[in-house]
C-alpha cells in the first residue's frame, strides 16, 4: 500500500532527513586513511543518539548493525567491520536509516579514502549524477518508470557503466520499506504514477565494469550468515541515495546536504508550513 504523507508527517522526516544529513557530513572529516569501517559505525551510533534519533536498519530483518558500509568491489548491504582498515585509494559507500521521533530517512553516500584515482572520481561523479537525474523526473504526473529511464540511460548509455537491476529503491515512511519500488532501470512512461505527498528513495548503484548483475557473498563471520553484494568482474562500484517528497513543486529532498550550491530547488521547507 502506497501512503500519501499529511504535512505533518513530512515535517518530521524532514527533521529526521536532516539529522541524517548532519551526520553524512561529519563523516567526511572522519573517513581517511587507516581507520576501520567499525569506526565509521561508532561515529554514526553515537552522532545520531546524541541527538535523539536511532539508526532504524539495527534490527531490520535481523540485521545486528545501523550502517551498511561497502568498500570498493563490495556493491551495498556489507557490515561493519573492526578488521577492514581503510587505505588511500579506497572507496566507501556508507548506507544508513535514521528514525527520529517515529519518522523515517535513509541515504547513502560515495566516499573517496585520501587520493582516489581518476577512473573512480568519474565513476562517483556519473552515479551522483544519476540519482539526481531520477529524483529530475519525479514531478506530478510522471511515472515511475521515468526514474528508472532516466538513470538507465545516462549509466548505460551514456557512461557505458553497469545499472544495477536487482537492488532498488523503495517508499519510505511508517517503516524503512515501504510501497512503492523504484527501479533505477525501466521504460518512460511505464509504472505507477506519481503523487503529491508519495515519499520515495533514489538510489542507484552502478558498477565500473559495465555489469549489471550483481554477486551474492556471506560475511566472514562463523555466527553470521548475513549476504551482501559485490560487482562479478571485481570492479569498483558506487552508490548514491536521498530520500525524497514528491511536491506540486518538484521533489524536495529531505536528505540533502550541505553545501547546497545548485540544489536550492531541492530544499523542502515544510517546517514553515501550516499542518
Amino acid at each position: 500500500m502506497i501512503t500519501i504523507k499529511s504535512i505533518r508527517e513530512l515535517k518530521g522526516m524532514q527533521a529526521s532527513g536532516h539529522l541524517l544529513a548532519t551526520m553524512f557530513e561529519g563523516l567526511r572529516d572522519v573517513i581517511k586513511p587507516g581507520i576501520s569501517t567499525w569506526e565509521i559505525e561508532e561515529f554514526c551510533q553515537k552522532f545520531v543518539k546524541s541527538r535523539g534519533g536511532r539508526l532504524s536498519e539495527q534490527g531490520f530483518e535481523g540485521y545486528k548493525y545501523g550502517t551498511c558500509i561497502s568498500v570498493n568491489d563490495e556493491i551495498a548491504h556489507q557490515t561493519p567491520r573492526k578488521d577492514r582498515i581503510l587505505k588511500e585509494g579506497d572507496i566507501v559507500k556508507v548506507d544508513v536509516t535514521c528514525n527520529l521521533n517515529g519518522y523515517e530517512s535513509d541515504s547513502c553516500t560515495t566516499f573517496p579514502v585520501g587520493k582516489i584515482s581518476d577512473a573512480d572520481k568519474k565513476l562517483i561523479e556519473v552515479t551522483k549524477k544519476a540519482m539526481y537525474l531520477g529524483i529530475d523526473q519525479a514531478v506530478l504526473g510522471n511515472r515511475i518508470g521515468d526514474i528508472g529511464a532516466a538513470i538507465q540511460h545516462w549509466v548505460e548509455d551514456e557512461n557505458h557503466y553497469g545499472d544495477v537491476r536487482e537492488l532498488i529503491g523503495h517508499g519510505i515512511q511508517p517503516s524503512i520499506h515501504e510501497d512503492p519500488e523504484v527501479p533505477h532501470w525501466g521504460k518512460a512512461g511505464h509504472g505507477i504514477r506519481l503523487r503529491e505527498g508519495m515519499t520515495i528513495t533514489c538510489e542507484p548503484m552502478v558498477e565500473a565494469g559495465g555489469d549489471w548483475h550483481i554477486d551474492q557473498r556471506t560475511v566472514d563471520d562463523p555466527n553470521d550468515d548475513w549476504v551482501y553484494y559485490a560487482t562479478p568482474d571485481g570492479s569498483n562500484a558506487a552508490q548514491f541515495e536521498h530520500t525524497f517528497a514528491i511536491t506540486k513543486d518538484g521533489p524536495k529532498i529531505l536528505t540533502l546536504q550541505h553545501p547546497y550550491d545548485g540544489l536550492e530547488k531541492y530544499i523542502p521547507h515544510f517546517d514553515e508550513m501550516d499542518d
